[in-house]
């Protein structure tokens, strides 16, 4: 059994991974013990529980019981079978003595989504009783935002920002750069006119027209937003009154100045990612 969930029922107590904090899953149950004609009967397990409970997050497996109780004065068969998710069973097929009750484990795969499903219990006499399932998944707002590919082009400073949660973001943009003498560069932190919806690309550009002419600068960006979203990238530039293109590295010539870069980026969330999330718009960072 995964150990990313726990059933919240009497009879049952697993470990709770960090994980299954990230989402919510109710099982409520719509159908309680409801006693056959011929003296059977399922129902959650646990003493008589209406429902079933159960937290997770998606992708997860979660464990419960059904019981199924013979009132009758001989053994009978009763086969499970689940509809509308993942449901395993222990055992399908269950033979329960008179006058017993049967606690037959399953493990449920929370969906993506809200969805019906149900424990459906055939008896000897080919009659079902249905143990309806209502699964619904309530994922927690995760804030995560990322400042990627910093570089100096010209009298402008590009970036990336990348919307890696699961909620939309207003970023603010605080921009700073060091020279050999000391900062040149220092623009406290601003709202950007923009909204980023989660998984969103946008690529931006930062005005610099009065960028030293002759300085080996550390150019700094941090990015912040709601919900404690927040990662600076830094990249280091040399001008030189130059008029030449040269160097492998990447050396551009621009405005007689060349410019060399190096670049560094240090992250200051750790939400998780998207793997390739999509360039969507160029907009320009500097509207204020």
């Amino acid at each position: 059994m995964s150990s990313d969930a726990r059933v919240l029922c009497p009879s049952l107590l697993a470990p709770l991974s960090l994980l299954a904090l990230l989402a919510l899953l109710v099982l409520l149950g719509s159908a309680t013990t409801a006693a056959a004609a011929d003296g059977w009967s399922a129902s959650p397990s646990g003493g008589g529980r209406p429902s079933f409970y159960a937290e997770g997050a998606p992708g997860s497996v979660l464990q419960d019981a059904v019981s199924v109780t013979n009132r009758g004065a001989g053994p009978i068969t009763v086969r499970l079978r689940g509809t509308g998710a993942p449901i395993v069973f222990a055992d399908r097929t269950v033979r329960i003595p008179a006058r017993t009750r049967a606690d037959v484990p399953f493990t449920v795969t929370v969906p993506a989504g809200d969805r019906g499903a149900e424990i459906v219990a055939r008896g000897p006499d080919g009659g079902d009783q249905r143990v309806g399932l209502r699964l619904r998944v309530t994922v927690p707002e995760l804030s995560a935002l990322t400042v990627e590919h910093v570089a100096v082009r010209g009298d402008h400073i590009a970036y990336d920002l990348v919307n890696r949660g699961t909620t939309a973001l207003v970023p603010r943009l605080a921009v700073g750069a060091d020279g050999l003498l000391g900062p040149v560069l220092d623009r406290a932190p601003r709202t950007l006119p923009l909204e980023l919806p989660p998984g969103r690309r946008v690529h931006l550009t930062e005005p610099w027209p009065d960028r030293p002419a002759l300085d080996a600068v550390d150019v700094r960006l941090t990015v912040t937003a709601a919900g404690g979203a927040g990662d600076t990238a830094e990249t280091s530039v040399r001008f030189a009154p130059w008029g030449a293109v040269a160097g492998a590295g990447g050396a551009v010539a621009a405005g007689g100045s060349f410019i060399a870069v190096r670049r560094r980026r240090r992250r200051r969330d750790d939400g998780a990612a998207p793997e390739s999330p999509r360039v969507e718009d160029e907009l320009t960072g500097a509207t204020t």
